[in-house]
């Protein structure tokens, strides 16, 4: 799957829709987006949890953030095709469970000023982070790849977008549990 450029965050619809997977680089927002989404509509979406070989970061908790495991773990699942998805980076891998269903796309892109505000990286790390955006970028205008596209410069307007874009997923899912 051509997905493999991008490192996911899934979310999963508990009903009807498709499930919705948020592609980005590191550091788009992916997960800052999926975290307001679950708080305001917990009754709608799940959040699959993703695989990475990295270390946690503080306050990050083992199968609630990411399922931490060694490499060779990892290798191995991805050698079975057990990832929808998988990428490197930065000497780590990260890959997101075969889900078996269709998904709705979309993509995240971060801005410079979001990714230097996080202050968690150094110079060398972040210029990394910044070219590998860019690429990725460039290869999320394929067409038919994603569904939308999100410019997360700023955090509100783009979970206004978020929000928006998946308002007929979520009525969907609010007009089943009525019945």
């Amino acid at each position: 799957m051509r997905w493999r450029h991008f490192l996911s965050a899934a979310v999963s619809v508990m009903k009807g829709p498709r499930p919705v997977v948020l592609s980005g680089p590191s550091g788009a927002g992916k997960s800052t987006l999926l975290k307001k989404l679950l708080r305001d509509y917990d009754n709608v979406f799940g959040f699959s949890v993703s695989h990475t070989t990295r270390q946690p970061r503080p306050g990050e908790v083992n199968g609630k953030d990411y399922h931490f495991v060694t490499r060779e773990e990892m290798q191995k699942e991805v050698d079975a095709g057990e990832f929808v998805e998988h990428a490197e980076f930065s000497g780590n891998i990260y890959g997101t469970r075969n889900v078996k269903c269709h998904f709705f796309p979309l993509f995240v892109s971060p801005k410079e000023k979001r990714l230097r505000e996080r202050q968690t990286e150094t110079e060398e790390s972040l210029q990394k982070r910044l070219q590998a955006a860019a690429t990725d970028m460039e290869l999320s205008k394929e067409a038919g790849l994603f569904d939308m596209i999100i410019i997360n410069d700023d955090l509100e307007e783009a979970y206004t977008k978020l929000k928006n874009i998946l308002a007929e997923e979520i009525e969907k899912v609010q007009e089943s549990k009525k019945t």
